[in-house]
């Protein structure tokens, strides 16, 4: 299997995912440049976080244009697995890949410290091998991370059992108490219906080590991974 690493011009965390990938994980990894529409066969794709193109206009609003999107998008809609991480998330929700749309953090400030997410279904390739109810330590690092949504599209996301992260408190207990940014319904992060497309704003490929101070990433990545190894058991 192999892993696809986006960069975007302003991309800033496409070398923690690769060395996450690549270095603690032990899986072939690549970087894959916004231009090319080439997805070098690889079988999971990641949009890392930054600030692609400089976040001008909207998070994500130019970069969703890059040559690399058509073929991320075609992906996508036969079945590969991506994963949208922080700016990422931003870019797959410009593309329409998922629902939704971010603004500015409720206290209008940037914020960068570790934050607890609670995993909400465990039936997707990026939470299998969690148990439902786990609690993760993962950094975040963004201005514009305010998740929301018409009342439709929330209700729709409850319903189909999309919402795959929320933010809480290191009990697991206060999730009001423990959302930095003011997500609606404390999102922290979200599958597409088919659940093979996946964005959160939390940053996982920086917390792969526990001598910086968490691996809780440790859940999202290898989830992948253990469900590429499924299906290719599966079509053996």
């Amino acid at each position: 299997m192999k892993f696809g690493v986006v960069v975007f011009p302003g991309s800033n965390c496409d070398h923690d995912a690769y060395h996450a990938i690549e270095n603690v994980l032990k899986q072939p990894v690549e970087f894959i440049w916004h231009q090319s529409e080439d997805l070098a066969n690889c079988d999971a794709v990641i949009l890392p976080g930054g600030f692609s193109y400089g976040d001008y206009l909207r998070t994500g609003a130019i970069a969703r244009f890059s040559p690399v999107m058509k073929s991320v998008e075609r992906f996508a809609r036969s079945g590969g697995l991506v994963l949208g991480i922080c700016n990422g998330f931003q870019i797959l929700l410009e593309a329409g890949l998922l629902p939704g749309a971010m603004m500015r953090n409720a206290g209008l400030r940037f914020i960068c410290r570790h934050v607890y997410i609670r995993v909400e279904q465990t039936d997707t390739p990026f939470t299998n091998t969690a148990g439902k109810g786990h609690i993760l330590k993962i950094p975040i690092a963004h201005s514009d991370g305010n998740y929301t949504a018409d009342e439709t599209s929330l209700e729709q996301l409850e319903k189909n059992r999309q919402i795959i992260f929320r933010y809480t408190t290191a009990d697991g207990t206060g999730d009001t108490a423990g959302n930095p940014n003011g997500s609606m319904h404390n999102i922290a992060g979200i599958c597409n219906r088919e659940r093979n497309v996946a964005g959160l704003m939390p940053h996982p490929e920086r917390a792969v080590e526990a001598a910086l101070g968490s691996a809780g990433g440790l859940v999202i990545f290898r989830s992948m991974i253990e469900a590429l190894v499924s299906s290719a058991r599966a079509t053996a």
